[in-house]
C-alpha cells in the first residue's frame, strides 16, 4: 500500500542528540517529513498549533515531561496521532506501561534503523486503511441514507453502528423507542442500506387503521369477499414481495391478526381475504413500537411466539433527552430547512434558546423539537429567535414562567365594546453576529469547566485544536486571556 503523507508527517522526540538525528535521517529517507525536539513540552505547543503530524516517536526517559507524561497529554487533549516510545533500559515493565496508556508501539535503544522504519510504515499503513475505511462508511452512508438521520451524540453513534451490521441482512428487526424519536426515519434508512433498496419500502401504521380494514390493508382481498369489495384488491404483503415492509405500533394488532402475521413469518405465505389460493411472499419486516412489549406479553395482550418472532434483532432508539449533543445539531437544521420552505431569510438562534432547547424535557421528541423550530420560523420577524420567542409551555417548563391564576368567571353584565390600550412596543431582539455568539458560547464553556479546554471542546462538540485556534484568536483581539 502506498502512503501518500504531506510534509512535515512525523514528530522525532529525543533529549540525546546522536539518537534524534539518526532517527530523524532515517526516517527522512523513507520520504517523510520530520521535525524534530529535545523537549516534549515543546513538541506539545507545535501540536497545538499545526494538525498534520500523524505519528510521534518520543523517548520515554527525558527530563522534565517523561514519553509517559506526554502520551497522556497527547490523549487527554484528543490528538488522534500514533506514538512510539523509545527507551534505553528496555525493560519489559516499562514496555507494558507505556502499551497500557496508550501506545501505539515500543522500540528499545540503541534503536534498529531498518526496524524503526518498518514500524513507522507499519502504523502509517494501518491509520490510512482506518481512515479509508471511515471514508468509506461516510460514503455509505450518504449513498444508502444513514445521513438523514441527524445525530453524533454517543447513543446515536452505537445505534448507527448496529443499523450498519443489520441492514445488510435479512433478519426482522423490531425498533423500539417513544413517539417522535423517528422510528420509520430509521426503518427506512435500513432498507436503503439493504440488499433490496431496490425495491419497495411500505409502511402501514398498524395504531391508525381500524381492525376491520387492517386484515384487508396487509393481505389484500378478492371481489365480493364482503360488502363493498368491488374489486380485487392487493395487500401489503405482496406489494412488499421482494421489499421491506414497516409495521409501525405493531403492539396494537388484534389477537386474531397476530396470529395470521406469525404464520406469514414462518410460512412466507398469504392467502387474500375471500381467496383460496397461497402466494408466496418474499419480504423483510421491520416493526417497531412505543410500548414494552414484554410488559404486553406479560398481561396476555400480546402473543408471546409473535414476540420472539419479531425480536430477532432489537434497535433501541433513544429519546432526544439522552443526546444532549443533539439537540442544537438538530435545531440548526431544522432551523435552515424551514428557513428555505417558507421563504424566511436565515435566521439564527441565541445562546440563551440553545441553554433552554438543552433543559427542556422533550417529551415528544425529536418530532416536538421539529414542530416547535417550524412554529418559531413561521411567526419570528427579526435576524434572532430570543429566549422570550420561546412557546410559554416550555418557559413553564424550565420554570421560568409562572403558570396563569385561575379567575374566576365574571359576573354577568354589560359587553364593553370600548377598544383596550394597545400594548407597550415590543423589545427588540438584540442583534448579534453569528461571530459573537459563537465567541459568548466558546467562553461560558470554558469558563463552567474551570478552564479545562478538552472538557469544554467535548461539550461543545467541536476538535480541540479548533478550540485552541479560537482562543488564540480572541487573545490577539483583547476578548480572552489565560
Amino acid at each position: 500500500m502506498a502512503v501518500v503523507i504531506e510534509k512535515p508527517s512525523i514528530l522525532v522526540i529525543d533529549d540525546e542528540t546522536g539518537s534524534r538525528e539518526s532517527m530523524a535521517i532515517a526516517i527522512e529517507k523513507a520520504g517523510f517529513g520530520v521535525r524534530t525536539f529535545d523537549d516534549a513540552r515543546k513538541a506539545l505547543d507545535y501540536l497545538d498549533e499545526n494538525d498534520q503530524i500523524r505519528l510521534v516517536i518520543c523517548d520515554l526517559r527525558m527530563p522534565g515531561m517523561d514519553g509517559l507524561s506526554f502520551l497522556n497529554a497527547v490523549r487527554e487533549r484528543g490528538y488522534d496521532l500514533s506514538v512510539i516510545l523509545v527507551t534505553g533500559y528496555g525493560s519489559i515493565e516499562s514496555a507494558v506501561e507505556a502499551m497500557r496508556v496508550g501506545a501505539d508501539d515500543y522500540l528499545t535503544k540503541p534503536v534498529d534503523l531498518f526496524e524503526l522504519r518498518k514500524r513507522v510504515m507499519n502504523l502509517l499503513e494501518r491509520r490510512q486503511l482506518k481512515e479509508e475505511v471511515s471514508s468509506l462508511r461516510q460514503m455509505l452512508d450518504k449513498r444508502y441514507g444513514f445521513e438523514s438521520i441527524i445525530g453524533r451524540s454517543e447513543p446515536m453513534e452505537r445505534l448507527f453502528e448496529q443499523m450498519r451490521l443489520v441492514a445488510p441482512t435479512r433478519s426482522s428487526v423490531l425498533i423500539i423507542g417513544g413517539s417522535g424519536t423517528g422510528k420509520e426515519l430509521v426503518a427506512n434508512a435500513l432498507h436503503r442500506a439493504s440488499p433490496r433498496r431496490d425495491e419497495r419500502f411500505l409502511a402501514i401504521n398498524c395504531g391508525a387503521i381500524p381492525s376491520d380494514i387492517l386484515e384487508s390493508e396487509l393481505f389484500g382481498h378478492e371481489r365480493g369477499s364482503f360488502t363493498g369489495a368491488v374489486s380485487r384488491k392487493i395487500g401489503k404483503f405482496e406489494l412488499a414481495h421482494r421489499g421491506t415492509l414497516f409495521l409501525d405500533e405493531i403492539s396494537e394488532l388484534y389477537p386474531e391478526l397476530q396470529v395470521k402475521l406469525l404464520r406469514v413469518l414462518e410460512e412466507r405465505q398469504i392467502m387474500r381475504v375471500g381467496g383460496s389460493e397461497l402466494i408466496d411472499v418474499d419480504f423483510r419486516l421491520i416493526a417497531a413500537t412505543n410500548r414494552d412489549l414484554e410488559r404486553e406479553v406479560a398481561e396476555g395482550r400480546f402473543r408471546e411466539d409473535l414476540y420472539y418472532r419479531l425480536k430477532v434483532v432489537t434497535l433501541r432508539i433513544p429519546p432526544l433527552r439522552e443526546r444532549g449533543s443533539d439537540i442544537e445539531l438538530l435545531a440548526e437544521s431544522f432551523l435552515k430547512q424551514f428557513c428555505q420552505e417558507h421563504g424566511k431569510p436565515a435566521i439564527t438562534l441565541s445562546p440563551e434558546v440553545v441553554a433552554a432547547f438543552h433543559r427542556y424535557s422533550w417529551p415528544g421528541n425529536v418530532r416536538e423539537l421539529r414542530n416547535v423550530v417550524e412554529s418559531l420560523v413561521i411567526f419570528h420577524q427579526g435576524e434572532a429567535i430570543e429566549y422570550q420567542d420561546l412557546p410559554i409551555e416550555i418557559r413553564q417548563s424550565l420554570g421560568d414562567v409562572p403558570p396563569p391564576p385561575m379567575v374566576p368567571a365574571a359576573a354577568p353584565g354589560p359587553v364593553s365594546t370600548s377598544l383596550a390600550e394597545p400594548p407597550p412596543a415590543a423589545r427588540q431582539p438584540e442583534v448579534r453576529t453569528m461571530e459573537e455568539i459563537e465567541r459568548q458560547a466558546i467562553l461560558e464553556t470554558l469558563a463552567k469547566t474551570g478552564g479545562h479546554r478538552a472538557e469544554a471542546a467535548r461539550l461543545l462538540d467541536i476538535g480541540l485544536r479548533t478550540l485552541q485556534r479560537k482562543l488564540r484568536e480572541y487573545k490577539e483581539h483583547g476578548f480572552f486571556k489565560e
